[in-house]
């Protein structure tokens, strides 16, 4: 359907929509992709066509005259009728952008059917039997006067010789619009095809973080029940009474060493810093000062610390201490349950016995 005498004046990327010659409404889809639509010109027969190819198959081969109409429906659709292969084309941009560039050459190709329409009827006019004339019998003839029908003639086909060399400009202006936006669209593929590129490692390293977080999960888990664990082997450990008194005595004696501590530490930062104007005078004893007024505080900071992890520690002693209180407790009552039974049980075998 193609000849070596066409050239591509101008591509681009759509869907490609047939209207369903049964209903006459609804758009039939020619392809699942995107396809590539062009505007052909054939120089020999002056006839632009619009083609696209899918595959093997020729999708659209649309040849455009000057009382065709391509119609905007949306911001990225648009559409013409051709009667000569009896259907409505459809086409769906990516962008109102590529919709605009399509229709804009869609006139100019249009205008220049038109115009190539009106040369060629003008040509047969000149060559026509019946006014017994030619073109070339029009120019020598000195028998034609300035007034007569010989000189529109000649008006005419100067006129057409100026209109194909400006057809001819307007072709070869379309021929490098053509080519850059092959370069364009060539440009827009290599870029697509490096997006796809970058989302595929996107994907790959999506992968690898699912497979790390993976591991971290059975690690945490693993954790979890170490510190179950840890936590029964503590509690079992907890039903020593005697170890836990003595624990906590020992805690509660190294917390008031730690406050008291503390407090002589706050009383001697505080004393320096009284002392700190007068002692200040000479640089040396101004830098031991503060070197030894940030030990202390550094040493205070620690203390504060240790005071913390005691307190805390003494609080989940006392913690564990009051449940095992309870425990015992829950024990010794129904201890005292079973005795009375056992106690009720004893007298109504012995009034058995007695009788």
């Amino acid at each position: 359907f193609l000849s070596c005498r066409e050239q591509p004046i101008f591509s681009t990327r759509a869907h490609v929509f047939q209207i369903d010659p049964a209903t006459k409404r609804n758009w039939i889809p020619a392809s699942k992709h995107a396809l590539t639509v062009s505007y052909f010109y054939d120089a020999t027969r002056n006839v632009y066509r619009i083609i696209s190819v899918g595959g093997t198959k020729a999708i659209i081969n649309s040849t455009i005259t000057p009382n065709m109409t391509f119609t905007k429906t949306s911001q990225k659709f648009g559409q013409w009728a051709d009667s000569r292969a009896n259907t409505v084309y459809g086409l769906g941009f990516a962008s109102e952008q590529h919709l605009s560039q399509f229709a804009e050459k869609f006139q100019e190709v249009k205008e220049a059917a038109r115009l190539a329409r009106e040369k060629s009827q003008d040509k047969t006019e000149l060559t026509n039997p019946a006014l017994n004339i030619t073109s070339h019998q029009v120019l020598p003839s000195p028998l034609i006067s300035s007034n007569g029908p010989g000189d529109d003639k000649l008006f005419r086909s100067q006129s057409a010789d100026v209109e194909i060399t400006t057809e001819k400009e307007r072709l070869k202006k379309m021929l490098s619009e053509g080519s850059v936006s092959e370069v364009q669209w060539e440009a827009e593929f290599f870029s697509l095809q490096d997006n796809n590129n970058k989302l595929v490692a996107a994907l790959h390293e999506a992968n690898a973080n699912v497979d790390q977080w993976k591991k971290q999960l059975t690690a945490y888990q693993e954790e979890t029940e170490t510190l179950r664990q840890r936590v029964a082997e503590l509690e079992s450990q907890g039903t020593h009474d005697s170890s836990s008194e003595n624990n906590k005595e020992e805690l509660s004696q190294t917390l008031e060493e730690l406050e008291l501590l503390i407090k002589a530490k706050d009383e001697e930062i505080q004393m320096l810093k009284s002392q700190k104007c007068g002692r200040w005078e000479v640089e040396g004893e101004r830098e031991e000062t503060l070197q030894k007024l940030q030990e202390l505080e550094a040493r205070n900071a620690e203390l504060e610390q240790r005071l913390h992890l005691a307190e805390q520690t003494l609080a989940e002693t006392l913690a564990e201490r009051e449940k095992m209180h309870n425990e015992v407790t829950k024990v010794a009552e129904i201890m005292d349950v079973k005795i009375f039974e056992l106690s009720e049980l004893r007298q109504g075998l012995a009034k058995l016995v007695e009788s």
